[in-house]
C-alpha cells in the first residue's frame, strides 16, 4: 500500500511547477508516495519538463483539453484508484491535492503524514500557507461561506474588523496564525485527505470549474463527521494564482460563478426567497464590478480573484 498519493494540477505554469516538484525531490520519503502532474492542455512545455527532468519524481497525464481544476484532479484521483472500485490495499492511505505554484520544506510530507497517523479522526488537513512576503494566505484556514458569512466578508465588515468573532468568521482572522484548529475548511492549494473520508463523500463536484470545490468537498466530509483541521506546524510556500492570472478574466467569473454554485448546492434550499434573490443579485454585481476593474488595468497587473 502507498502512503501518500500527490496529484498535481498544471495549467501553463512550467517554472512554478519546476519548483515544486524539485521541492518534492528533495523531501525526506519517511513514507512511500506516488505523485501524478495533470497538465491541462498547456502549451508551455510543462508536460515536456516533467518527462525530461522529473521522471523520478512524478508521472505526467495530460488531459489534451482544460477542463477546470476539479476535472483534472478527478482524473488524478481516479488513476490513484479512487472510485474505481479498487479494494483498499490497492489505494494510497492519504491523498494530496498540491497546487504547482507551492514550495514544501523537506519534512513537510512525512510531518502531516505522521500527524493523520496520530490522530484517526481527521478527514482533512491543511498545513500553514504563506504568500512571498511571508504574509499568510488567508485561504488555508476558512469557515463555509453561508450567506451571513459572505455578507460579512462581501460588504467589507472582516477587513474592517479582522478581529472580530463575528465579522472575521470566514477567514478566522481572529485566530492566531500559528494556532493549530478545527475549521470548516483548508484550501486546495495543499488538501492533505484520508482516503476512506474521501471515498466515502465522493471527489470533486466537477460543477466547479475552479475555485469553490474544496470549500465542497470539506463541507461533504465534515457531513460524515470528520474533522477538518489546519496545522500550522507546516508551514508551506504559497505563490499563489500563477495559472489563473494567465486568464484573469475566465478566473474571475469563475470564483463568482462558484459563489453560486455553493449556494444553491447548500443554502438554497433552506434559505427565504428575499436571501436567495440577494444573493444572485450580489454575485452578479460583484462579477461585474471585478471584470470592470480588472479592465481598467494594464493586462499585467490585472487581479485575480481570490478564496
Amino acid at each position: 500500500m502507498t502512503d501518500l498519493g500527490i496529484v498535481i494540477v498544471n495549467y501553463n505554469t512550467r517554472d512554478d511547477l519546476g519548483n515544486c516538484l524539485a521541492s518534492l525531490r528533495a523531501s525526506t520519503q519517511r513514507y512511500t508516495r506516488r505523485v501524478l502532474v495533470i497538465d491541462n492542455a498547456s502549451n508551455d512545455g510543462s508536460a515536456e519538463l516533467v518527462r525530461t527532468s522529473f521522471v523520478d519524481v512524478a508521472e505526467i497525464i495530460e488531459t489534451g483539453v482544460n477542463g477546470g481544476y476539479a476535472y483534472a484532479n478527478n482524473i488524478g484521483m481516479r488513476a490513484l484508484g479512487l472510485a474505481q472500485g479498487q479494494p483498499p490495499a490497492e489505494l494510497p492511505r492519504y491523498v494530496l491535492l498540491l497546487n504547482p505554484d507551492t514550495v514544501l520544506p523537506p519534512d513537510a510530507l512525512d510531518a502531516v503524514v505522521a500527524f493523520m497517523d496520530a490522530h484517526g479522526d481527521i478527514g482533512v488537513l491543511g498545513p500553514k500557507l504563506v504568500r512571498q512576503d511571508g504574509s499568510l494566505d488567508l485561504a488555508c484556514r476558512r469557515s463555509f461561506p453561508t450567506p451571513t458569512v459572505s455578507f460579512y466578508r462581501l460588504s467589507g465588515l472582516s477587513r474592517l474588523f479582522p478581529r472580530s468573532r463575528v465579522f472575521g468568521r470566514y477567514n478566522l482572522t481572529f485566530l492566531d496564525p500559528d494556532e493549530q484548529a478545527d475549521v470548516d475548511s483548508v484550501v486546495g492549494a495543499f488538501m492533505l485527505m484520508r482516503t476512506v473520508a474521501l471515498q466515502a463523500a465522493g471527489l470533486l463536484d466537477e460543477a466547479f470549474f475552479m475555485y469553490g470545490e474544496d470549500l465542497d468537498l470539506c463541507y461533504r466530509i465534515k457531513e460524515l463527521d470528520w474533522r477538518v483541521v489546519y496545522y500550522p506546524q507546516v508551514t508551506v510556500l504559497h505563490l499563489k494564482g500563477a495559472s489563473s492570472r494567465k486568464n484573469a478574466v475566465r478566473a474571475t467569473r469563475a470564483f463568482y460563478e462558484a459563489m453560486k454554485i455553493f449556494h444553491d448546492k447548500h443554502y438554497r434550499a433552506q434559505s427565504p426567497a428575499w436571501v436567495n434573490l440577494a444573493v444572485d443579485a450580489g454575485v452578479v454585481l460583484m462579477r461585474w464590478a471585478a471584470e470592470l476593474r480588472n479592465r481598467l488595468r494594464p493586462k499585467g497587473i490585472r487581479r485575480v480573484a481570490s478564496a
